[in-house]
């Protein structure tokens, strides 16, 4: 279990990480206002048989000249090099999903699987054209709450720090920024070149990235499967992270299982 204290901090980059082992490692990229908390169910199951690895995107860090979403890509490649991962699980929510098809159209060779979750990349409703209203705390506290289908999801601690964030003049114009560069980015014409087996997951009420996107998504990505969570919004893994542990173990194992029929022939 990654627990909190144990960042690490290794030059430009900040991570987590349960194991230290290399191949196979599940690689979780977050959202535009995503922490390590959105993931906790996750890492608590998957920490126990992979190195599950958390990187930081330098969101609010990076020099704004070169914040935008293919520089974030231009990051996650350079971690990835850096720390000599290979056969990666790649795991995006949100900005996150549209990183990592990025990162996997570039880098093929070094990805295992992907998986997509209230994914950008096609479409996406965000906060609205007048986000972030900063100073309207129950504007925040609404927008944050429709973002799950459970509103209890959205505590109060939660939209605090969200408030605070869009509140933070930088950041705001840092969130503002990534948010419009993913827009340009669509990346529809591209997603029939992503090969590697993909899992989507998607919560049928989603308002964010709605369920007709991961239909899309379904469609583009040849080697796709898609599993609908009922009753659940844009966050499957934080909301209703027994039901998407589940699907993502089942996906998961169809890749032992061929590792272990490929160690039996070779020994016949």
């Amino acid at each position: 279990m990654i627990q909190e204290g144990s960042i690490i901090k290794d030059g430009e980059f900040k991570y987590q990480e349960t194991k230290d082992n290399k191949d196979g490692a599940i690689i979780l990229l977050h959202g535009l206002m995503g922490a390590l908390s959105n993931f906790g169910g996750l890492v608590e199951y998957f920490s126990k048989t992979h190195n599950v690895v958390f990187p930081f995107l330098p969101i609010f860090e990076m020099p704004l000249r070169k914040l935008s979403v293919m520089g974030l890509v231009d990051y996650v490649d350079r971690f990835i090099e850096h720390q000599g991962y290979t056969n990666v699980h790649i795991v995006g929510n949100s900005l996150g999903g549209h990183i990592a098809q990025l990162y996997v159209l570039r880098r093929p060779e070094r990805v295992q699987s992907l998986t997509l979750t209230g994914s950008s990349g096609l479409f996406e409703n965000a906060m609205g054209s007048t986000f972030p209203k900063r100073g309207n705390y129950e504007y925040i506290k609404k927008k944050t709450e429709d973002v799950f289908y459970d509103s209890k999801i959205a505590t109060k601690e939660y939209v605090d720090d969200l408030y605070n964030t869009v509140n933070d003049r930088n950041k705001a114009i840092r969130i503002i920024t990534t948010a419009k560069s993913a827009i340009r980015h669509n990346l529809g014409d591209k997603l029939h070149n992503i090969l590697c087996p993909t899992l989507l997951v998607w919560g049928r009420e989603d308002g964010v990235t709605p369920l007709f996107v991961g239909e899309k998504f379904h469609e583009l990505i040849p080697n796709s499967q898609l599993s609908i969570i009922e009753k659940c919004g844009h966050a499957p893994m934080m909301e209703k992270p027994e039901d998407f542990n589940s699907v993502f173990e089942a996906f998961l194992s169809s890749f032992n299982e061929k590792e272990s029929k490929a160690s039996v022939a070779s020994d016949s």
